[in-house]
C-alpha cells in the first residue's frame, strides 16, 4: 500500500510527518497491509488559500524535512501544473499502472521499488531487464490511499468545495486513512453523511494517543511575530525560512479575500 497526502504544507511541520508514521503503524497492525511508501503532494499555487507561499519554497522545505525519512518523499507534480488540480485527479494520476524492471510507472511519476518491499515480494529469476541488485517481483500491485487529518472529512460538508461524485470516487476507489485530532470527531462526520457511511469500510480512523496540536497556521503566526518555532518544525526548515524570509505579515495577506479555486469553479 502507498499513502498519498495532499495539502498546503505551508510550512511542513513535524505533525505532517507524524501522520504518515501513525498511519503506517495502524495499517501494519491490521495484519492486512504492508506500507511501502509515503508521498507528500503540495497543492498548486493557484489553489488560492490565504497566506499560501510559493510552491517552490514549500517543496524545498518538504524535501529538507523528509531527508530524515527513509520511506516518505515529496512529489512536486501537482504543484508544477499550470493550474490547480482536483484531488481525485491527483489520486487517479498517481495510480501505479505498469511495472518496468523494478519500478512502477505511473502517469506522472515513477515509484521506485526498493528493498523496503520485503514481505510483499518474492524472489524471481534474474533477467537482462531486471536490476540484479534487487531480484524481486510483486505478487500484487499496491493500493493507493489518501492520507489526511480527521478534520479533512468535515470539509466534505462545505458547499461547492467538493463535487459529490469526486467524494464518492475517493472513498470508493481509493479509500481514506484519517488521523484523529483534538476537537474533531471523525466518526460523527461519517455518521452525518450518508455517502461516507456507505463507504465507511474503506475509511480507516487512526487514534493519535499522544495529542499534538501543531498547526501550520499557528506556526506562520508565530514566525510573523518573531517567536520561536523550534521543535515544532525541523531545524533545517527553520533555517530555510530564516534565510529566505518567507513568512511575514505581507505573505499572510496573500490571496486575502479571494475564493479558493474549487469554489470559483464550482
Amino acid at each position: 500500500l502507498i499513502l498519498l497526502a495532499c495539502g498546503s504544507f505551508n510550512p511542513i511541520t513535524n505533525m505532517h510527518m507524524r501522520l504518515f508514521e501513525l498511519a503506517r503503524d495502524h495499517l501494519h497492525q491490521t495484519g492486512q497491509y504492508q506500507v511501502i511508501e509515503g508521498i507528500m503532494s503540495p497543492v498548486n499555487d493557484d489553489y488560492g488559500k490565504k497566506g499560501l507561499v510559493s510552491a517552490r519554497h514549500r517543496i524545498a522545505m518538504a524535501k529538507l524535512a523528509l531527508k530524515t525519512s527513509d520511506w516518505i518523499r515529496v512529489d512536486p507534480w501537482e504543484s508544477e501544473q499550470k493550474t490547480w488540480t482536483e484531488t481525485v485527479k491527483v489520486l487517479s494520476l498517481s495510480l501505479p499502472v505498469k511495472m518496468l524492471s523494478l519500478e512502477f510507472t505511473s502517469h506522472h511519476h515513477r515509484i521506485p521499488v526498493q528493498s523496503k518491499t520485503k514481505g510483499v515480494a518474492k524472489a524471481g529469476r534474474p533477467n537482462k531487464h531486471r536490476n540484479l541488485s534487487f531480484p524481486f517481483v510483486f505478487l500484487v500491485l499496491p493500493e493507493l490511499k489518501l492520507l489526511c487529518g480527521a478534520d479533512f472529512l468535515q470539509t466534505f460538508k462545505t458547499p461547492n468545495l467538493w463535487k459529490e461524485e469526486h467524494i464518492k470516487e475517493i472513498v470508493d476507489k481509493f479509500g481514506l486513512v484519517c488521523i484523529s485530532r483534538a476537537g474533531s470527531d471523525p466518526a460523527q462526520y461519517i455518521n452525518e453523511s450518508g455517502l461516507l457511511t456507505t463507504y465507511q469500510h474503506n475509511i480507516f480512523l487512526v487514534k493519535e494517543w499522544i495529542q499534538n496540536e501543531i498547526s501550520a497556521t499557528q506556526i506562520r503566526y508565530a514566525l510573523c511575530r518573531g517567536l520561536s518555532v523550534k521543535y515544532l518544525v525541523p531545524d533545517s526548515v527553520i533555517s530555510y525560512i530564516a534565510h529566505h524570509n518567507i513568512y511575514t505579515e505581507e505573505s499572510e495577506r496573500k490571496n486575502e479575500g479571494d475564493l479558493l479555486q474549487p469554489l470559483k469553479l464550482h
